[in-house]
């Protein structure tokens, strides 16, 4: 009850209480292993994410692997465009962090001085996620997984509110789908390039799958007709 009546009944508060009270009733080594992860441990993830996507489809090596790889040189560049665009939005509203209004909050991390609208975190995570789906669908499901496990254990730390989570969620996904086609348009003749250079072509396509895809084209030495063999015996 005097939760409940220090947050005003405000659903928000509310539910931080909810959630960082978590914190309160796990042992000591959880909340230190939830601290890791929240801060550094996800953010590592969806780079390891991004990493495996660009590994499988220059390895996969087919004809769409130039417009894929750009998709994921994307995900970043509207991780960072998003963060950039909440440098204002920051200042505009300035929301104190949640521990700084309301008392009994087990904050796992200390040293958090600036405004707790948006959630950086949120915003990049969801960011990368969203950017992975636009280039591979099974490994941005997984992205945009681990981007809500990341909104979670930042209510959970208690240095944001749920809201604050909400719009990093909204913020990161509208920079990623919205500015998507003109960023596509400029990145994928670019890959096209890297694609065709020789000393380069391989951040694109491996050379194992460009070989496999010449084998196959038409004309080929493996597609000679019967009566050709013939001629050439």
């Amino acid at each position: 009850m005097a939760v409940l009546a220090e947050s005003g009944s405000n659903p928000d508060v509310d539910l931080l209480y909810d959630i960082n009270g978590l914190a309160k009733d796990a042992p000591h080594w959880f909340d230190r292993i939830m601290e890791f992860v929240g801060e550094y441990g996800l953010l590592v993830a969806m780079v390891l994410l991004v990493l495996g996507c660009w590994w499988s489809v220059r390895r996969r090596g087919d004809e769409e692997a130039a417009s894929s790889v750009a998709a994921l040189v994307w995900a970043p560049l509207a991780a960072g465009v998003a963060i950039l665009v909440n440098v204002p939005i920051r200042g505009f509203v300035e929301r104190p962090r949640p521990f700084v209004d309301h008392r009994g909050l087990d904050v796992l991390v200390s040293g958090k001085t600036d405004f707790s609208f948006v959630s950086d975190h949120a915003t990049i995570t969801m960011a990368l996620g969203v950017g992975l789906f636009v280039a591979n669908r099974r490994f941005g499901l997984a992205g945009i997984g681990v981007a809500l496990l990341e909104g979670f254990c930042r209510i959970y730390m208690g240095v944001h509110y749920p809201t604050d989570v909400v719009g990093g969620f909204a913020l990161g996904t509208a920079v990623a789908l919205l500015l998507s086609p003109p960023a596509m348009a400029l990145l994928t003749p670019l890959m096209k390039a890297v694609e065709r250079s020789p000393r380069a072509g391989w951040l694109v396509r491996s050379r194992s799958a460009g070989e496999r895809g010449s084998a196959l084209l038409p004309g080929s030495r493996s597609e000679l007709t019967a009566e050709e063999r013939d001629l050439a015996a």
